[in-house]
C-alpha cells in the first residue's frame, strides 16, 4: 500500500496506482485510460446479466469441483450485493472499448473479486488469495462471456418491448373497430383510390406492429442459443468438460431464460449473425414506425390547408411565432427515434462482417447499440400510445367531402361500360367538379337508384377481406 488513500497492483504489464476505496482493478484502470471516448458505460442491463452470468460460473465451479466452496461462496455473495446496485459507480468501462470487450469483464471480474475479498476479511487487491482471473473467471473468457450476457440483456430487453408494442398494436386495433363505419378515399402513389374505412387503414397499423413483435420474437428466441463453454477459440480450453451443460442449467435459472449451448462452438464465437439478424428486426420495426408516423402527420395536417381527416391530440404548443400553432410532435418524435435505431442497425451491420477468422471483436458496439435501440423505443412507445394515438379523432365531415367527390369511384362503372368509359366520366367529374354519380346519370349509365346503390358510401368502402 501507498498511503491510506491508494493501493498498488500488478498485472502482466506492471504495477498502477488505484484508489484504494476502488472495487474496480488494475485493468479497468488502463480500460479507463486507453478508452475515454463517450462517457457513456454499459448500460446496467448489461451488467446485471453479466454478473448473473459470474454467479452461475462460481455455482457450477463450485459443483464440478473446480473451485474451493469458501471462495466460491464469496464470489456468490459478492455477485448479489452487485445485482442490488452495491456498485453501480464501480462499472467504469467505456462502450466504446477494443479487445472484444474484456475490459468490460475485467471490471465485473475485479468488482467481484474485491468485495469477495472484503467479505473473507482480505485488503482489497490482494488477488492471490482470490483472483479476477483465476477464481472469478475461471473456466471462461472475454470470447464466450461477453456475447453470452449480450443475449441474456437483450433476451430481457426484447421482452419488455414486445409487451410495449403488442400493447399499441392493440391500440391501433381499437381504433379501427371505433372508425369501422367511416368511409373515406383511399389514396394510393398519394392520389385518389378506392375507397375504404378509416377503420381498415387504422386496423392495418396493428396488423403491421404485430407482424413486426413476431418478427422480433423469432429473433429473440434464436439468441437463446449462447456461446458459454467455448472459452477463447471455441475449444473448451481450462474449462471442465461439464461445465458447459452445468453452468447453463445455472444460468438458465437465474436469467429465467431457458438457454442452450451453440450447434457449433467455433461458430458461436467466430459469427454474430445473432446479434445481425436480432437487430434488422429492430429495423424492420423502425420502418414501420415512421411509416406509421408520417401517414398520421399526413392524414392529420392542416388544418385548412392539409388533409385534415383526423386530428391529432394537442400536446403542446407548436411555434415560439405563430400563435395558435399546434405540430404533430409526438409522431415527429417517435421519428427521430426510429431513425435513430436505423442508424444504430447500420453500425451493428457493419460490426458483424468485421469479426475475423476465430472471433469477432466488435461485440460492444454491437451490444451498446442494440440495447440503445431497445430503450429508447421501450420508454418512448407507451407515451406515444398514450399522448398521440388513443386521443386521435375523426374529422367525419372532411372524409364525406373527399370521398363525394373522389373521381376515382368511376372504378365501379368499369364492369358495365369498360374500362376506358369509366375513365372519360371519371376526368369528366374532375373537371366540372362534381361527383361521379351524377356524371353517371347525367349521362345515362345509372338511373339514380342504381346510382344510389353502386355508389352508397358505406358499401363501396366495406372490406371483403379482414
Amino acid at each position: 500500500m501507498r498511503g491510506s488513500k491508494n493501493r498498488i497492483e500488478r498485472d502482466s504489464l506492471g504495477e498502477r496506482e488505484l484508489p484504494a476505496d476502488a472495487y474496480y482493478g488494475i485493468q479497468t484502470l488502463r480500460a479507463m485510460e486507453n478508452f475515454p471516448v463517450s462517457g457513456m458505460y454499459e448500460r446496467p442491463v448489461f451488467i446485471h446479466a453479466y454478473v448473473i452470468l459470474k454467479k452461475a460460473a462460481a455455482i457450477a465451479n463450485m459443483e464440478l469441483g473446480t473451485l474451493d466452496p469458501v471462495l466460491g461462496e464469496a464470489i456468490v455473495n459478492a455477485a448479489d450485493e452487485a445485482l442490488k446496485g452495491a456498485f453501480d459507480d464501480q462499472f467504469r468501462v467505456d462502450v466504446f472499448q477494443a479487445g472484444a470487450g474484456t475490459s468490460c469483464n475485467m471490471n465485473v471480474n475485479e468488482v467481484l473479486a474485491n468485495r469477495a475479498l472484503e467479505l473473507l476479511g482480505e485488503p482489497r487487491g490482494t488477488y492471490e488469495i482470490l483472483s479476477p482471473n483465476d477464481h472469478v473467471n475461471r473456466g471462461q473468457s472475454t470470447n464466450d462471456t461477453f456475447p453470452t450476457a449480450t443475449h441474456i440483456a437483450i433476451i430481457w430487453e426484447a421482452d419488455r418491448l414486445i409487451a410495449a408494442l403488442v400493447t399499441l398494436a392493440g391500440v391501433f386495433e381499437r381504433k379501427g373497430e371505433e372508425f369501422a363505419h367511416l368511409p373515406k378515399s383511399g389514396r394510393t402513389h398519394l392520389m385518389d383510390a378506392l375507397p375504404l374505412t378509416l377503420g381498415a387503414e387504422f386496423a392495418a397499423y396493428g396488423a403491421a406492429l404485430h407482424r413486426a413483435a413476431d418478427r422480433i420474437r423469432r429473433q429473440r428466441d434464436d439468441l437463446c442459443e449462447v456461446a458459454i463453454g467455448g472459452t477463447a477459440t471455441g475449444t473448451g480450453a481450462n474449462a471442465h468438460p461439464q461445465f458447459r451443460d452445468t453452468v447453463l442449467r445455472h444460468l438458465s435459472r437465474l436469467a429465467s431464460i431457458d438457454l442452450r449451448p451453440p450447434r457449433n462452438s467455433f461458430e458461436a464465437l467466430q459469427s454474430r449473425s445473432q446479434l445481425g439478424a436480432f437487430s434488422a428486426s429492430l429495423r424492420g420495426l423502425a420502418l414501420e414506425l415512421v411509416r406509421i408516423a408520417n401517414d398520421l402527420r399526413l392524414l392529420g395536417s392542416g388544418p385548412t390547408t392539409g388533409l385534415a381527416e383526423i386530428a391529432l391530440p394537442h400536446v403542446q404548443p407548436g411555434s415560439s411565432i405563430m400563435a395558435g400553432k399546434v405540430n404533430p410532435v409526438m409522431a415527429e418524435c417517435l421519428d427521430m427515434i426510429a431513425f435513430h435505431v436505423i442508424g444504430n442497425d447500420t453500425t451493428v451491420a457493419l460490426a458483424v462482417q468485421a469479426g475475423q477468422i476465430d472471433l469477432n471483436v466488435m461485440t460492444p458496439v454491437m451490444t451498446h447499440n442494440i440495447l440503445e435501440s431497445l430503450a429508447i423505443m421501450t420508454a418512448y412507445l407507451p407515451v406515444f400510445q398514450e399522448r398521440c394515438v388513443e386521443g386521435i379523432t375523426a374529422h367525419e365531415r372532411r372524409l364525406q367531402e373527399y370521398l363525394e367527390i373522389n373521381p376515382i369511384l368511376a372504378t365501379l362503372l368499369a364492369p358495365r361500360i369498360g374500362y376506358l368509359k369509366a375513365a372519360e366520366i371519371a376526368r369528366e367529374a374532375q373537371e366540372k367538379g362534381v361527383p361521379v354519380r351524377d356524371v353517371a346519370v347525367m349521362r345515362g349509365v345509372l338511373s339514380k337508384q342504381e346510382a344510389d346503390r353502386i355508389f352508397d358510401p358505406q358499401a363501396v368502402a366495406r372490406s371483403h377481406y379482414r
